[in-house]
């Protein structure tokens, strides 16, 4: 038997089907036209369609049609709109659809191509749906999803810069097709496409105007350097020494108490602490010297935009020479990118200084009342005996 019409059942069937054909065969590189697209468009060709008059079966068939049309980027995402119209031709087949819905189904998913032009209300109704998320306020989160896509699927970098660029001329050339979307859609549209245009003239106006740093700028970042190098030196002597004299104490005691255990025994409570506060002291003093090498590493793939601090030997320690040279040829292109890197490894200095000073601290303290609180008991116990 012949279906006439569609209904709610067969839209209903119809997400099922699409459903678990997007979850089960849509690559990976696909991370905007997902399963989560398809019902995002299903429920703004149900809300646009309502508002633009159309009744429950013309719903149902947008419904239906919003549910297939990229359903064809399991197979050939290049030609998606083709093979998504195969797609929904071949699941009504199997449903004993009419040819003359068949072909409505068709016809409207073709209709979204870009340029996109739809021929009736349901096709104008598609369209808008399809592009919904041009006037969502997520717009720039949604279309960093399509930037990913495009690289995966083409192969080819694409900077955020020049994919916006290609957007704000989208923009210029689209216009949504129901009366209900040019009077909603619209205007948060065009919040947007400011949005985008705003970036884009930021970006041209620093390639344009690249900043000049005065000699006082390098001056400071020298000096900078320099007073943080000193100060980790002394912190590293002042560890040296804490180091070198705790050892001579627990060297000396351990020896003097062992070759004259049962004279000292009585001592040997307030022995016990003041040795177990030098090797703490010890173990926070090695703790503020020992060597600690970052785990960020570098790539060709954080060239741009440099994420971590190329300048210090230990996010590139385990890059190929060519590697190094090309990111560092790359770096030195750019003065803003350059001295963003030399900020970034000033703050890396000062924040290893900082922990370096602290467990010093630390180490001082424990030293110091270790020393106190030896003494206490070295006097307690000398009183009772």
């Amino acid at each position: 038997m012949k279906i006439s019409k569609i209904d709610a059942e067969l839209v209903h069937e119809a997400g099922h089907y699409v459903t678990k054909l997007l979850e089960h065969k849509l690559s990976d590189s696909i991370e905007f036209h997902t399963v989560d697209h398809a019902i995002y468009v299903v429920g703004q060709a149900e809300y646009i369609g309502i508002n633009s008059g159309l009744n429950d079966e013309q719903i149902n068939v947008v419904k239906l049609c919003a549910w297939f049309h990229d359903a064809g980027y399991v197979n050939d995402p290049e030609n998606h709109e083709k093979e998504s119209a195969r797609i929904a031709e071949k699941f009504l087949t199997s449903k004993g659809a009419d040819n003359s819905i068949i072909k409505q189904v068709n016809d409207c998913i073709l209709a979204t191509c870009i340029p996109q032009k739809p021929n009736d209300l349901i096709s104008r109704v598609l369209c808008d749906a399809d592009l919904c998320h041009l006037s969502e306020e997520n717009y720039l989160e949604r279309i960093e999803k399509m930037r990913t896509e495009w690289i995966n699927l083409s192969g080819e970098k694409i900077s955020k810069y020049k994919f916006y660029k290609l957007s704000v001329t989208f923009f210029q050339t689209h216009q949504y097709h129901t009366d209900f979307a040019k009077k909603e859609l619209s205007p948060k549209k065009e919040k947007n496409f400011q949005l985008l245009q705003k970036y884009c003239a930021a970006a041209e106006q620093k390639k344009e105007k690249p900043t000049n740093y005065s000699r006082g700028v390098e001056s400071m970042f020298r000096l900078t350097a320099r007073n943080q190098i000193s100060l980790s030196s002394i912190a590293d002597n002042k560890s040296n020494i804490l180091i070198s004299v705790n050892a001579i104490i627990m060297s000396i005691i351990m020896t003097v108490f062992i070759t004259r255990v049962e004279e000292l025994t009585i001592f040997f409570l307030p022995i016990i602490i003041f040795v177990i506060f030098c090797l703490v002291t010890i173990v926070f003093a090695i703790l503020s010297t020992r060597p600690n090498i970052s785990t960020d590493t570098f790539g060709k793939e954080n060239i741009k935009p440099y994420p971590v601090n190329l300048l210090f030997f230990g996010n590139f320690y385990k890059m190929e020479q060519d590697e190094y040279e090309l990111a560092m040829n790359d770096l030195m292109k750019n003065d803003g990118s350059l001295y963003a890197a030399m900020i970034r490894d000033q703050y890396s200095l000062g924040k290893v200084l900082a922990k370096k000073y602290k467990l010093l601290r630390m180490a001082y303290n424990v030293f110091m009342f270790g020393i106190i609180i030896s003494a206490l008991v070295f006097v307690f116990v000398f009183i009772i005996r």
